[in-house]
């Protein structure tokens, strides 16, 4: 192994990849595989979290899998493969609950939102999730975790757990670090533009997937959640749907915040949408197309996500072992 870095990141199969996750993730991914030895997962354990329909599943995983190439990421440079196929994911995820708190996970925020939905009913993975992504980060003795705003509790229970682990047991463990992508861009919900555009929204006109046709994005620009006054500029407490317009139509184009407040100066939000709306089009383009012809080509992604599965359980085998030694675990010879 050569002295770059290594990054791990992932996404859940639970839906369609959005803008959001383009413009925010997996365009920065690209741009990270020349640099970092990187390790991009389908994370479809933490999508069982709650109730799936199999065969929905599995078509998402593949999709998903097929839209990460389509969007620039070469299985040749990266390690990409699907977390189920990696059984020492979910091995390292038991050993760590074993040196997990009842505590700290209860004060995870996404499982205390959750369950306030779920009620009685929540199901026990979803408290147990953060341990599985602590797992998933750990197992391939990764430096750096793209994270946005919403996972940084998550990367902390990693290194918390990394670091008592190496306390326990002598060192072992990595302790990551966060990345934050110089060009990443956080996009919001354009029906709540106070909330993190989701591919889970109930409000299909929420988000934007990477799939949509041209018609569909337009008229979801058009929907888009802005305010009454009718200027174009860039304000995140009080303009928040219009600042998230101002973002994307940036991220997308390249122009820079003044540019954009200079260019629609004295235009009104209907043009600007447009503008925005012909944006993303235009961004999203090239990688419909790629997608289009990767998802028809069965052989190859089964050929890449079983190359990337068998890479992965190189390195993730020689942690798991040693994690396995040091709690006292008798040696496995299979």
């Amino acid at each position: 192994m050569d002295d770059k870095k290594t990054i791990f990141s992932g996404i859940q199969p639970s839906g369609c990849v959005t803008i959001g996750n383009y413009l925010g993730a997996l365009r920065s991914w690209k741009q990270l595989q020349d640099e970092y030895n990187c390790y991009f997962c389908v994370v479809d354990l933490h999508a069982i979290t709650v109730r799936q329909t199999p065969a929905e599943l599995r078509k998402r995983c593949i999709d998903l899998y097929a839209q990460y190439i389509a969007c620039g990421l070469d299985p040749e440079k990266n390690v990409m493969f699907f977390q189920s196929h990696v059984p020492a994911h979910s091995e390292l995820s038991w050993l760590l609950t074993c040196n997990s708190y009842m505590g700290e996970m209860s004060r995870m925020t996404q499982f205390k939102e959750k369950s306030k939905k779920a009620g009685a009913n929540v199901g026990l993975g979803l408290l147990c999730y953060p341990v599985l992504m602590a797992a998933d980060i750990l197992l391939y003795n990764t430096d750096l975790v793209p994270v946005g705003a919403d996972q940084k509790q998550h990367l902390e229970l990693a290194r918390d757990l990394a670091i008592r682990f190496n306390n326990s047991y002598s060192e072992t463990f990595t302790v990551p670090e966060p990345y934050i992508p110089k060009n990443g861009a956080r996009i919001m919900s354009l029906a709540e533009p106070t909330s993190k555009m989701s591919k889970s929204a109930e409000n299909q006109n929420a988000f934007v997937s990477i799939l949509d046709e041209p018609d569909v994005v337009m008229k979801k620009f058009a929907r888009a959640v802005t305010d009454s006054d009718n200027k174009i500029i860039h304000d995140v407490q009080n303009k928040p749907g219009v600042t998230n317009l101002i973002e994307i139509y940036s991220a997308c184009t390249g122009a820079s915040i003044q540019d954009i407040e200079n260019q629609f100066l004295g235009k009104g939000y209907g043009d600007f949408k447009k503008a925005v709306g012909e944006a993303v089009v235009e961004t999203i383009r090239p990688i419909q197309d790629n997608f289009k012809h990767i998802v028809q080509d069965k052989a190859y992604i089964e050929k890449c996500f079983t190359e990337g599965a068998m890479k992965a359980s190189y390195t993730a085998n020689k942690t798991l072992a040693k994690v396995q030694r040091k709690m006292g675990l008798a040696s496995r010879k299979l």
